[in-house]
């Protein structure tokens, strides 16, 4: 046991080092950042180019007087409609030829005119396309208001605390994010084990480092090596996202539905399930691709993984919203979909025993996958070690 752990412990360290201290790495941890970044630059150019498209300006021709009522009026549905939502008022003086200054505004296009108010609160008179009935039923709102005296009656309001429909609900958002982040993470991170004995095996250096160190460790080695590499990623990615939350101003955590265990506990969770869910995974993919001898190979195995990933995630997300029931139950058992299970389950119920058996159950499917995929590897490429009665391993 001491050996193969220092084996493990020397491969681990030399696979890491050639992982994080090579020039591909760090164009691995800037290319997901890529998509981001222009998703968030060309998203957040659209969403404004679209709001100030669906910006309902009105032009008011109307004195002083009747413009300040107005927008004394509109200032009152601010508490009740957002304000991108309401129309936005804009003054102009009256001129000489009303008629004509309405048809000359409807053409302006800095700002974009949808409609102009003309008469005043005495005769008003909306010129305009049609199509526009939001923003005609919020200016006979606003109108009525400006015209009649007094302040609008005051609305006595009881609050309550949040209803147990509603939390459940809210939890099942949480643990549905929380299995997605997984998943990404996951189908991102764990493809790189397909390929990761590949160009060892075509320079024959696999044959030297089997000699030095057991099966066991190779295969030990090699996946918490690239464990580690991902937690590296993982770490860059979300400090970068961690700026970019803070530099947008947003809510971060705060905007999601609190979990049933808690934040804190609910972000430890996510790191060692996704520790797990790598492992589980990493060394189902690292027994696979084990069996394959060249790239070729590699490349026609990696559609029906994404897609076994996929199912796995699919079959996982069904768990969502009844953990206890005996769907809920046998995805949790199931190994692979177990880490997504049990994160949902730390959204949605407080217990956390549930976790430490889970924990352990994860821990020896990890090594019986690993066990299985050494003895292949040995069986299969390495052509060692006794015959297996009633069966006979053979490389296509």
């Amino acid at each position: 046991m001491t050996r193969m752990l220092r084996g493990a412990y020397v491969i681990a360290r030399r696979d890491f080092g050639a992982t994080v201290l090579s020039k591909a790495f760090l164009l691995f941890l800037i290319g997901p950042l890529f998509p981001v970044l222009f998703g968030g630059v060309f998203g957040s150019i659209g969403a404004h180019v679209a709001a100030e498209s669906e910006k309902p300006v009105v032009a008011v021709v109307s004195s002083e007087p009747d413009f300040a009522a107005l927008t004394a009026a509109r200032a009152q549905l601010v508490g009740a409609i957002d304000d991108d939502d309401l129309v936005h008022l804009a003054h102009y003086a009256p001129e000489r030829d009303v008629a004509a200054q309405a048809k000359r505004l409807l053409a302006t296009r800095i700002p974009p005119i949808r409609s102009v108010l003309t008469g005043g609160l005495a005769a008003p008179h909306l010129t305009g396309p049609e199509g526009n009935s939001e923003a005609v039923a919020q200016l006979r709102v606003i109108i009525g208001n400006a015209r009649s005296a007094g302040p609008p009656a005051a609305l006595g309001i009881t609050e309550t605390q949040t209803s147990s429909g509603s939390l459940v609900k809210d939890r099942a958002i949480t643990a549905q994010i929380g299995q997605m982040v997984l998943f990404v993470l996951s189908m991102l991170l764990c493809g790189m084990l397909l390929s990761q004995l590949i160009e060892e095996k075509s320079n024959k250096i696999i044959e030297i480092v089997a000699a030095a160190v057991p099966i066991d460790s190779l295969f030990v080695g090699k996946l918490f090596a690239m464990l580690a590499a991902s937690i590296v990623g993982i770490i860059v990615w979300t400090s970068c996202g961690a700026a970019a939350i803070a530099l947008l101003k947003t809510g971060g955590l705060s905007t999601l539905p609190t979990p049933a265990v808690g934040w804190p506990m609910f972000l430890l969770f996510v790191i060692v399930y996704f520790a797990m869910n790598y492992l589980l995974l990493g060394a189902a993919f690292l027994t696979i691709g084990a069996q394959a001898s060249t790239v070729r190979e590699v490349q026609t195995m990696s559609m029906p993984v994404t897609f076994s990933q996929v199912v796995i995630f699919g079959f996982a997300a069904t768990a969502v919203g009844a953990p206890d029931s005996a769907k809920g139950i046998f995805a949790a058992v199931f190994p692979l979909s177990s880490p997504m299970v049990m994160l949902a389950r730390a959204a949605q119920e407080p217990e956390l025993w549930p976790h430490l058996l889970a924990l352990c159950w994860q821990a020896i499917w990890v090594a019986v996958i690993l066990r299985i995929g050494s003895h292949l590897f040995r069986k299969t490429v390495l052509k060692s070690g006794p015959r297996t009665k009633g069966w006979r391993f053979r490389r296509t």
